[in-house]
């Protein structure tokens, strides 16, 4: 007489999770692929496309041999560069807007919405006023720690309480730092002709004008916050579960949301530090993202990096075009198409919630 082995039983469904899984993960590999193509058509025109017409035949032969001739001059002093900085701005803008979004739980967040903008504009302002800077590269590093200070502020004031910080406490600790940081910008400006000047040329958010190796300076701050964003991926899909439950599987509340502020003001701050506030990528971007990919942050963040870099390429060479021979910068051309976008957004019937 024989006898069989009896098969374990399954879980209702789990049969079905393994096949469901599968078609999902090739949609969201093929969605990569499709924004890694979409990235790499906005570089290219970004480099072929200015003021200045070059030919592409002439444009592919100074990216093999560059010869000092003023069309090499042009693709590597200037649009070279200009290409990366927007590279590496949308990608951390778009990123930063995805943690925005999860941690304060508010699906029109921004980048801005912690006083990070505030905080780099403020310190921009004083460092001219109280210091006599004159260098766009030291104003970078002032943004970069205005930025960070802003930050840390708010993320001290929100975790009074004796749960933490929570969604409703980080914004209202942003809303009141935002508030005065933009009191003391706009005392200073008004005082000192000189700090307006200087604040009116950096608070447009544009690509162009910026110095040599100003990518250079942002890079590090935004290599560090990419990777606390991907590191905190797996607790910030437990905590859209709720802090209980994300307590309850074990994850570090607090430590999440601290690594999450301390990666918004590097990203952000840094950002807004070498370019000037260009809004609205931190807002479209996490939502084009989040409609392929979910609401798994795995994910969601990848897909907005990408989203965020070929929006501000595609901005700054529509900049480019627009005018013919002159030039509209990029914040500008993203203020025109985020304005409809938003609008859309929040009258929306059923605005998601995150």
């Amino acid at each position: 007489m024989t006898t069989s082995a009896t098969a374990p039983p399954r879980a209702p469904g789990a049969a079905a999770a393994a096949p469901a899984a599968a078609p999902r993960l090739r949609r969201r590999l093929a969605g990569l692929v499709l924004l890694l193509a979409v990235l790499a058509l906005c570089a290219v025109l970004s480099v072929a496309v200015g003021s200045r017409a070059i030919a592409p035949a002439e444009v592919w032969r100074t990216l093999l041999a560059p010869d000092g001739g003023e069309a090499s001059t042009i693709v590597h002093a200037l649009r070279l560069p200009r290409t990366l900085l927007g590279v590496v701005v949308g990608a951390a803008l778009g990123v930063a807007g995805v943690l925005m979004q999860s941690h304060t739980r508010n699906p029109i967040a921004d980048p801005s919405l912690l006083g990070v903008a505030y905080g780099a504009a403020c310190a921009v302002v004083l460092s001219v006023f109280l210091l006599g800077l004159t260098d766009l590269s030291a104003y970078v590093w002032s943004a970069i720690g205005g930025a960070l200070a802003a930050s840390v502020a708010v993320f001290a004031i929100a975790s009074g309480g004796s749960r933490g910080p929570t969604p409703m406490t980080l914004l209202l600790a942003g809303a009141a730092m935002t508030a005065l940081l933009s009191a003391i910008t706009s005392a200073v400006v008004l005082l000192d002709e000189r700090s307006l000047e200087v604040y009116r040329f950096w608070r447009v958010g544009s690509l162009s004008g910026r110095p040599a190796g100003v990518t250079d300076q942002i890079l590090p701050f935004i290599a560090a916050g990419l990777v606390l964003a991907a590191a905190g991926a797996r607790g910030m899909n437990a905590l859209a579960l709720g802090d209980d439950v994300a307590t309850a599987l074990g994850h570090r509340v607090r430590l999440i949301r601290a690594s999450g502020v301390a990666a918004i003001a590097l990203l952000a701050g840094a950002s807004v530090a070498a370019t000037g506030p260009i809004g609205f990528v931190g807002l479209v971007a996490p939502h084009a993202a989040r409609a392929v990919t979910g609401p798994d942050h795995r994910w969601l963040v990848p897909y907005a990096a990408l989203c965020g870099a070929a929006l501000v390429l595609a901005a700054d060479v529509a900049g480019r075009v627009v005018r013919g021979s002159g030039e509209v910068e990029v914040g500008i051309v993203l203020a025109v198409l985020g304005g409809p976008f938003f609008i859309a957004l929040v009258r929306r019937k059923r605005l998601v919630e995150l």
